[in-house]
């Protein structure tokens, strides 16, 4: 009697211990959060992080991957050489909510669907990553970002496999993924800017996997997802819902508007006969072809001297040559061999427009005027 009464005691205090163990591992609430885009440059593609959520001591932390610190030494140099390194960081839930408040940006919250072992290895991997040098990475916008972060860290916390819902609908390039958000927030200066530095490394067709590196993408990636035989998402919340206001487009205020104008302007003035004009259309010359040169010369160092992937493979080159920007000093010179220079650049920029659209890199139409533009210039100064 005695014995079967410490076996059931033995029984019961096993099963409590069980029990315990397995609501102690259930505590905590993971959810993805996706915030939209805001204004500000850094901010165009939205944001996404993570939301760990502790019933036992009410902790409410967010996970955040896309922190960098400003006054890391050298932190221009590093940005520009793609040797800037990001980090995981945390804050109270709270505090990261009143930013996005504050800023009008919106905020998806996805609840996983997760087993309680699950739920352990995810925070077991989000404390890991937090420990010393694990929580820096080198940042890569399109393959190594801190939304593509959050997607790897279910597939490695999920016991099983995690099939993401297809988010793609038609054969597309990661740069038309990224021109849809500029073009939609009239962004159009800064795709320009992009479109030059960005060589033909963008312009590879996505997989599903790899588009979900934009934060808006990866949301839908979640939405219909399943790990195993369960959906990822559990719940949906809406954090923040304010009313979406589309930005207002100028036409007026479009580069192609701008350069095309500028086109037509210089070419009518360069047939005018007075001195007045011509002096000054020989200095607008020389500043078109320093900073034509100066843009060849940044794409060949963002190229070949920094660790930035996006930005190899430039066809942008074809057009902005490096050596415009010592021609540049050579506009008024008398000698035969820059007369050549500047019959060679009209003659292979006018191939470049005929052959414009079938390039394996798409060249921003924007580009087009000022391509003219250095064809009239240079038969001119080629026929003088």
């Amino acid at each position: 009697m005695v014995q079967k009464f410490f076996l059931i005691s033995y029984l019961l205090l096993l099963t409590s211990c069980f029990c315990f163990s397995q609501s102690d591992s259930c505590r905590h609430r993971i959810s993805l959060l996706t915030c939209s885009p805001g204004e500000e440059l850094y901010s165009t593609f939205g944001h996404s992080a993570l939301r760990v959520t502790d019933s036992s001591t009410q902790q409410d932390i967010v996970f955040n991957y896309g922190t960098f610190n400003f006054d890391e030494p050298g932190f221009y140099t590093k940005f520009v050489r793609g040797k800037l390194l990001y980090y995981l960081s945390t804050e109270e839930f709270q505090s990261f909510k009143q930013q996005y408040l504050y800023e009008r940006r919106n905020m998806i919250e996805q609840v996983l669907n997760l087993s309680c072992t699950e739920k352990q290895k995810f925070v077991q991997l989000l404390q890991q990553n937090l420990m010393g040098d694990n929580k820096f990475y080198r940042y890569d916008f399109l393959f190594d970002n801190c939304t593509t972060r959050l997607r790897d860290l279910l597939e490695k916390a999920a016991d099983t496999a995690v099939i993401f819902s297809y988010v793609v609908n038609k054969p597309t390039t990661f740069r038309q993924h990224i021109f849809e958000y500029m073009e939609y927030n009239d962004k159009l200066w800064t795709k320009l800017g992009m479109d030059i530095l960005l060589g033909n490394v963008t312009d590879a067709v996505m997989t599903n996997r790899e588009a979900m590196y934009l934060p808006d993408y990866l949301l839908r990636g979640f939405d219909k997802g399943m790990i195993g035989v369960n959906p990822i998402v559990k719940e949906k919340i809406a954090i923040i819902d304010l009313p979406v206001v589309k930005p207002q487009k100028n036409f007026f205020t479009n580069p192609v508007f701008i350069f095309s104008l500028l086109f037509v302007v210089i070419f009518f003035l360069s047939f005018s006969k007075n001195q007045s004009i011509k002096s000054l259309l020989n200095g607008f010359d020389g500043v078109l072809f320093f900073i034509i040169g100066f843009a060849g010369l940044l794409m060949l160092v963002m190229w070949f001297a920094t660790e930035h992937v996006v930005c190899r493979n430039n066809y942008n080159l074809l057009w902005a040559w490096p050596t415009h920007l010592f021609m540049a000093f050579m506009i008024h010179s008398k000698k035969q061999w820059p007369k050549k220079y500047f019959l060679i650049t009209a003659i292979i920029n006018f191939i470049l427009l005929i052959a414009w659209a079938f390039l394996p890199q798409p060249l921003n139409l924007a580009l087009i005027p000022i391509v003219l533009l250095v064809i009239f210039r240079s038969i001119r100064y080629a026929k003088q």
